[in-house]
């Protein structure tokens, strides 16, 4: 079976390396050398003024909405993993929903300000696919309405917008550096931001709310990095570089061999990203082939290639929060989740497995 990630390991006898002085040390864990090194190198490619490593992706973003003390409600998307809003919801907070814009599934910025109230505190958009938000018009909303943007910026490692890398824009950017990832430290997270002051507020949270002369002085969590998982991080961060641009030529082999295929649509690419090539989004068009997406998916399974419907359902359709607050109807967002399966994409996955994937989609419907 081909699944649609595999996760990117070194060497085994560069990790091996890596992690001897380790075995030396006895230094496991509480902001170690390897943590410190991380920190510092991935600050530098995500061009954040200040970063901190966290435990998971999913507690960057808690993290996040702690650091500001937000209360009320936060705009997002629910074209996304569940984990953004399952932290808005731990944190005390009311999700509202925005829709999409179908060119690149992320928020549609344009309708976020119809869903301003006074009770909004925050808005939280996610960089889909290793596709870009509107970060210039959502800074424009925050601004007039004085709002706070948190990014979840997950899929984002190892991108540009404009020359900078996803941590220089909003108050702050959350990243996700679990194994199926372009960037992995086989569980990890990070947080981004600008302002010392939350930083150092970042540190504290994730340290049980211990700061850093040994006082608690906030109610927090123990979100810590590893020395191992930050040791993982370093050597991936050497081969980061020819791990996208390996995704890169099978992103090109698919888009190729896929273009002009009756009822296969893709994303185009955006202007001023230069991309990570995170994932493969296709979306299927029932009305072209006569299959829906899930036949698809079961058509491909049967040749031995897993397509993951990613994202579906809405998390604002997810039976948990049924009946706990307004859900605002989200169409387009609706139609992509439907729609929407990507196809295996790694760094080694073999051409000719692309080939045919492409091989079984472009004999839909004949």
């Amino acid at each position: 079976m081909i699944y649609v990630t595999k996760s990117s390991l070194p060497e085994f006898d560069e990790y091996a390396a890596e992690i001897r002085d380790i075995w030396e040390s006895h230094r496991l864990t509480n902001m170690g050398p390897k943590y410190e090194l991380l920190r510092e190198k991935l600050g530098a490619l995500l061009s954040a003024e200040q970063f901190e490593l966290v435990s998971n992706g999913h507690m960057a973003i808690e993290l996040a909405l702690q650091a500001l003390e937000l209360e009320g409600e936060v705009i997002t998307t629910p074209f996304t993993f569940a984990s953004t809003t399952h932290a808005i919801v731990h944190c005390g907070l009311t999700p509202v929903f925005c829709d999409i814009d179908p060119a690149d599934c992320t928020m549609d910025a344009d309708k976020i300000e119809q869903l301003i109230t006074p009770e909004t505190a925050a808005i939280l958009p996610v960089h889909v696919y290793g596709r870009i938000c509107n970060i210039e018009r959502i800074a424009q909303i925050a601004e007039k309405h004085h709002l706070k943007v948190i990014y979840d910026a997950a899929h984002a490692v190892g991108e540009t917008y404009k020359g900078k890398g996803p941590g220089a824009y909003g108050d702050l950017s959350t990243f996700s550096f679990h194994a199926t990832k372009v960037f992995s430290t086989c569980e990890g997270g990070g947080v981004s931001c600008s302002s010392a002051k939350i930083k150092e507020r970042l540190y504290t949270l994730q340290n049980f709310g211990i700061n850093m002369n040994a006082e608690v002085v906030d109610i927090g969590l123990n979100s810590k990095m590893s020395e191992l998982h930050a040791a993982m991080g370093l050597c991936n961060l050497r081969h980061l570089g020819e791990m996208i641009e390996a995704r890169k030529k099978r992103v090109e082999l698919y888009q190729e061999n896929l273009k002009d295929c009756p009822g296969i649509e893709m994303l185009q690419e955006q202007e001023h990203v230069v991309s990570n090539y995170a994932y493969f989004p296709i979306f299927v068009h029932k009305e072209e082939i006569g299959m829906d997406r899930d036949q698809v998916c079961a058509l491909l399974y049967e040749k031995g290639f897993f397509a993951r419907k990613y994202f579906y359902p809405l998390t604002s359709e997810f039976p948990c929060y049924q009946g706990k607050f307004p859900i605002q109807e989200t169409p387009v967002a609706h139609e992509r989740s439907v729609q929407v399966m990507t196809l295996p994409l790694y760094p080694d996955l073999e051409e000719e497995n692309i080939m045919e994937i492409c091989r079984i989609l472009r004999s839909l419907g004949k």
